[in-house]
């Protein structure tokens, strides 16, 4: 009788481990669920396809299983959803579908006969879903299930963050959460290897950032050595040592500061104090050939290296529409000439590209060179569409760089973060294809460049 007590004792813990597996598999989600944009979001939070009953006939279960399956497998944050063109979807949106499941990811919609697609700016690049969407849609003429595969396989490599089923994502938050008073160590293990994915990858940025900033301050030194300026010259007067000592002091500045930083968002300081050592170089220079003083201006947005610019012209990149940007003289010589102008180019995964189109680690970079000339609007002017831009108009990137504890600008950008509905509809970019209507048209994020 007491071995049989003591089992009976021992079962309570094990009776409520299986109560608790119980009640997760029976929240399992099913490829398809009852209908309506709530049931739609509720499928998606748990990583699967969602198809309205009504779609079965023409998107199977069996192609939405597969095609799980293969979203699951890229560990991407990626939804789909396929309904019908009825009531219950009339006044439904992509941005509400986008709210309601509450997660920073690509977004895609077969509604009817049309197909729409968006996503957040932290997961993949402004106007990417729609083009990615047009393509599709044009190319596999209605067919459902070719034109998902399609999207989803041209949007895996461009996506970023991990999937809702990832062991750090928050849909796995939640299990731990259920089981945290039989599992509380693990619970702390899960968020103490997210703190150090992102901490990882903010050294990770800090690095690519170093090298490059490290260039900008070997510049400004050359240009300090090809002066050749005498403070105790007989021709040298205290306005022109002031100005020298400025700019040496500004050098000396950056220096120490990029040897401080700890994170991306330090870098903002430093290009702060390259750009005002490079107008005290101008001024210097301006003095000792008796020139008139420079005007005040930001540095040239072709490359900040070439220093304080002269003018604005009206320049477009390819494929982009024109807009007046501030350039040095011989950048704007080479645009009046028909050339290309002399842009900066960082190293990239994906080869060399402008500063302004190497992703979100370059915000502080270009934040600080243009952080005197109304950095939080003038940029986003002339980076109308690019990510940077985007991300340099909105209230987060603002407070970024108040930030600690391991929660920086990056921390807001990310693909597969929960957001819930606190997230800025500007950052949300989607657009439909296919039969016209106004189910979730335009482009809530803005133009393409």
């Amino acid at each position: 009788m007491r071995t049989l007590a003591r089992r009976s004792r021992g079962a309570g813990p094990l009776a409520l481990v299986a109560a608790l597996l119980g009640l997760l598999l029976l929240l399992a989600p099913a490829a398809s669920a009852a209908g309506g944009m709530s049931d739609a979001a509720a499928t998606l939070k748990k990583g699967q396809v969602y198809v309205d009953p009504a779609m079965a006939n023409r998107f199977s279960e069996s192609q939405a299983d597969a095609l799980t399956k293969k979203i699951d497998k890229a560990d991407k944050p990626i939804f789909i959803a396929v309904i019908p063109d009825s009531p219950a979807y009339a006044k439904s949106n992509l941005q509400d579908l986008r709210t309601l499941v509450g997660i920073d990811g690509v977004y895609a919609v077969w509604h009817g006969d049309k197909f729409e697609a968006g996503g957040d700016r932290g997961a993949i690049g402004a106007g990417q879903p729609q083009r990615i969407a047009g393509a599709a849609f044009r190319a596999n003429g209605g067919d459902i299930d070719a034109t998902l595969n399609s999207f989803v396989d041209q949007a895996v490599p461009q996506t970023k963050g991990t999937g809702v089923n990832h062991s750090t994502s928050i849909a796995w938050v939640v299990i731990p959460v259920v089981l945290v008073a039989l599992a509380g160590a693990g619970v702390f293990l899960l968020f103490r290897r997210a703190k150090k994915r992102k901490e990882e990858q903010a050294r990770a940025e800090l690095q690519q950032l170093r090298r490059v900033v490290d260039e900008d301050i070997t510049a400004f030194g050359e240009e300090l050595d090809r002066l050749d300026f005498n403070p105790g010259a007989a021709d040298a007067d205290d306005a022109q040592r002031t100005d020298y000592t400025h700019a040496l002091d500004s050098y000396e500045k950056s220096k120490r500061l990029m040897d401080e930083a700890k994170r991306p968002e330090g870098v903002k300081q430093v290009t702060e104090a390259i750009e005002d050592g490079r107008f005290a170089l101008a001024t210097l220079s301006a003095r000792r050939d008796e020139r008139p003083l420079p005007e005040r201006r930001p540095p040239c947005f072709m490359d900040p290296r070439h220093g304080p610019s002269v003018k604005d012209v009206d320049w477009a990149p390819a494929g982009g529409s024109a807009r007046p940007v501030p350039v040095c003289q011989a950048d704007a010589d080479r645009v009046a000439a028909g050339l290309d102008p002399a842009i900066r180019t960082v190293h990239t995964d994906q080869g060399p590209q402008p500063y302004w189109n190497a992703g979100p680690a370059y915000a502080p970079y270009a934040g600080g060179y243009y952080s005197g000339f109304g950095g939080g609007g003038l940029l986003p002017g002339l980076l109308v569409g690019t990510m940077l831009g985007s991300m340099m108009s909105t209230p987060a990137y603002a407070a970024a760089p108040m930030m600690d504890g391991g929660h920086g600008y990056q921390d807001q950008y990310e693909g597969g973060d929960f957001t819930g509905a606190d997230f800025n509809p500007s950052d949300f970019g989607g657009g439909d294809f296919g039969g016209g209507g106004d189910f979730g048209g335009g482009d809530f994020g803005g133009g393409d460049w």
